[in-house]
């Protein structure tokens, strides 16, 4: 990425705080004067008195390269690659910081907060890097992206964190490209849609998920360059998998080379004492109001997306950023107009997701937003924060909780399981089971279940079921989907060695299967973000821990879902269904393979029993702890009295076309009684041909039929047979309908 002098606009938009590519004219960059290639420096501290550029080139000299500040608070400096390739580390990357003495009169020695790579933990320079020497080949999947409508899509994410998805026999990491060579296909194989990578962004701690950000435009070293983290993005998209980056832009930590006091002074965190600190986690909290936080946070989001591809962002604690109270007990002042609300915070995430999504439609911005915030998911100009998706986490903490309580218990518990219908499409959800859920003492997903052994996992199979039945987009974090019974622990990989036991690949089994069950079932996902995509059958029967409900596709075909929370099978359990014909269950839980008992039920017929406000309702078996997905097909309806009176009206007004002649029946003979025949066949319906035919071979038998068809035709000859023929054409076939008893 050749650094290019700013033009006068793009610093006008630096000192507005709406420069939305501040990349291009911060940080290190490749250059060229004349024919030497050199390198460009450029850092924003209009706080500080003095700037210098230290590195392995220069020993680490504050006194030996110093910057010349700007008229507009930037300090730039260019030097040649030859000076800056003296003294190289082994790992061929120059080592670089900047050595600050700020408005306290104190040096500090900072990272780049605009670097594009960093030294490896415990070290934190930053490296020179040049990201154009990557060349991308996911032309095809960026060009379909452009069609791409999440909203009607399938979307099931599958959450990673790199470092402790698997690791080497001896606990060492794997690297980016061998995390691409082992993920993708077992991705591909499970039905997942996208992947979403917990932060890869520069972070101190192995011991952390890695949302304590040091470096917002550095891939994180631990796991290789910057260049191989664009590998592992290009070969998903070349094999038809998006990729999510999880943002952080609500807080950073107070490390002394970060953005900590930059130059001496508050340069991107909020001042406040009441408002400036998380205490909680430890960390500083950005100021929105700033120039310097807004061109660093929205050139970030931009930097992920155009330099790295990537196609969506999940945005980390909203709520944190939303409200001035976050987590605070009385250290808080209101706002202006006497609320609780960050109005530069929300002023922020409104401009971001504006900026992101005009600029790429095709990406998704989506919140981790705990609140009832209202209309997070609408557009800005109509007062929303103008996000694609939210998590909702009402949903998980609801099911969980549900999931969680003994099931003798959960009669009274029922309203966990259908609350959320209540809110369901009042905004764009994603239905998460997050890495939160599966920490700090919370236990795995299956540990939550209660015992016993087996009632566990048939609890795991029916949260996941319903889960794919109800609205929303679906996501879930790693070892989930064989269960895995340990927390997750940072200084090792998943216990893939539990697949050597018979449950746990059943459970493996059975997620995959209904991930692509869900990815082949429009029902599924096409009306994910509108009420007519779903209606209830049944949501009172607490007692049996049971509900049911239909999804409905656009074209208006639908699904019937049963699910059942209760240990307890049910022989004998009717519904109510809106089409009268057959049921045929397309997917159960309760398969063998998966770990169930194999209960089926097949195919359903209707009866004439109202049920649930329908006419019609089916009788089924519904298995412990099952899911069960439900395909109706209308039985053919009956012609009225007046219908058929109607038809023939109308035919008896229309002039009768002869199709041939007689002549034209003569010379073709027995063809063309055999046309005439799959004519008046496909007027008439099959079933009235077939029934007249099976009287006829009842009374006479094949074998005279066939007789005296051909004493007939030799006595008459073909002149008789046409007339005949003729005849029965002239006949109106509303009449001969009739006579043969019509189609039903």
């Amino acid at each position: 990425m050749l650094y290019q002098a700013p033009s006068a606009e793009i610093r006008d938009t630096f000192h507005q705080g709406t420069n939305r590519r501040a990349y291009e004219m911060l940080g290190a960059h490749p250059c060229y004067e004349g024919d030497q290639r050199k390198w460009h420096f450029c850092v924003w501290a209009p706080n500080a008195k003095h700037v210098a550029l230290v590195g392995s080139f220069n020993d680490w000299d504050k006194s030996a390269t110093p910057m010349q500040k700007q008229y507009d608070g930037t300090w730039e400096l260019r030097l040649s690659e030859d000076e800056l390739w003296k003294n190289v580390p082994q790992d061929g990357y120059p080592t670089y910081k900047y050595a600050v003495w700020g408005a306290d009169d104190l040096w500090r020695m900072k990272a780049d907060p605009f670097g594009f790579f960093s030294q490896l933990r415990p070290n934190n320079a930053s490296r020179l890097i040049d990201l154009d020497n990557y060349h991308w080949s996911d032309q095809d999947w960026m060009a379909a992206r452009h069609d791409f409508n999440p909203y009607i899509s399938p979307v099931n994410i599958y959450e990673v964190h790199i470092g402790s998805w698997r690791r080497h026999p001896d606990g060492s990491m794997y690297s980016y490209r061998e995390f691409a060579d082992e993920v993708i296909p077992y991705i591909q194989e499970m039905g997942y849609t996208h992947i979403e990578l917990l932060p890869v962004m520069e972070h101190p701690l192995d011991m952390s998920w890695g949302y304590q950000v040091t470096g917002f435009y550095s891939a994180t070293a631990r796991y290789g360059t910057p260049l191989e983290l664009m590998s592992l993005i290009d070969r998903c998209h070349q094999a038809g998998i998006g990729v999510i980056l999880d943002w952080v832009p609500a807080h950073f930590p107070k490390d002394a080379y970060g953005l900590y006091m930059f130059d001496g002074a508050p340069c991107y965190e909020d001042p406040n004492p009441r408002r400036g600190e998380h205490k909680e986690w430890g960390t500083r909290v950005f100021d929105y109001g700033k120039v310097s936080t807004r061109n660093l946070l929205f050139s970030s989001a931009m930097f992920w997306i155009e330099k790295f591809h990537m196609d969506g962002l999940r945005v980390d604690a909203v709520a944190s950023m939303l409200y001035l109270d976050y987590n605070r007990q009385g250290e808080w002042r209101p706002n202006v107009h006497g609320g609780r609300e960050n109005l530069e915070a929300v002023d922020f995430l409104r401009l971001l997701n504006e900026y992101i999504l005009t600029d790429h439609p095709d990406v998704m911005m989506i919140a981790e937003e705990s609140t009832a915030w209202p209309m997070v998911t609408k557009p800005g100009y109509d007062g929303g924060l103008g996000f694609n998706f939210k998590w909702n986490m009402g949903w998980m903490n609801d099911m969980l909780c549900y999931c969680s309580a003994d099931p003798f218990f959960r009669k009274d518990m029922h309203d966990k399981i259908t609350f959320s219908f209540m809110y369901a499409f009042s905004e764009n959800y994603i239905l998460p089971l997050s890495h939160d859920e599966v920490v700090h003492g919370k236990c795995s997903l299956i540990s939550k279940m209660p015992p016993p052994y087996e009632n566990q996992f048939g609890g795991l199979r029916a949260l996941y079921g319903y889960m794919v039945a109800h609205p929303g987009k679906k996501m879930l974090f790693m070892g989930g989907e064989f269960a895995q019974f340990s927390e997750w622990a940072y200084q090792r990989g998943l216990d893939w060695m539990l697949l050597d036991y018979p449950a746990h690949r059943q459970m493996q089994a059975y997620v995959k299967a209904l991930n692509h069950f869900y990815l082949a079932t429009p029902q599924l996902w096409e009306q994910d973000t509108d009420w007519r995509g779903f209606e209830w059958i049944s949501h009172e029967d607490n007692r049996n821990n049971i509900i049911a409900f239909r999804r409905v596709a656009k074209d208006g075909s639908d699904i019937v879902v049963v699910v059942n929370f209760s240990p307890e099978e049910q022989q004998e359990y009717r519904i109510g269904v809106p089409i009268t014909g057959t049921y045929e269950e397309i997917f159960t839980s309760d398969k063998t393979e998966f770990g169930g008992s194999g209960m089926a039920n097949g195919k359903l017929k209707t009866e004439n029993k109202p049920m649930h406000g329908q006419e019609q309702s089916i009788v089924l078996k519904i298995p412990r702890f099952g899911v069960l997905f439900f395909k109706g097909k209308a039985r053919a309806k009956r012609r009225t009295k007046a219908e058929i009176e109607a038809a023939k009206a109308a035919a008896a007004k229309k002039p009768v076309k002869r199709t041939r002649s007689t002549k034209a029946v003569a010379k073709s003979g027995t063809k063309a009684v055999a046309r005439t025949t799959e004519k008046a066949v496909a007027k008439t319906g099959s079933k009235s041909v077939a029934k007249t035919t099976e009287k006829a071979v009842a009374r006479t038998g094949t074998k005279a039929v066939a007789k005296t068809t051909e004493k007939a035709v030799a006595r008459t000859g073909t002149k008789a047979v046409a007339k005949a023929t003729e005849k029965a054409v002239s006949v109106p076939t509303d009449k001969a309908v009739t006579a043969t008893g019509g189609s039903k």
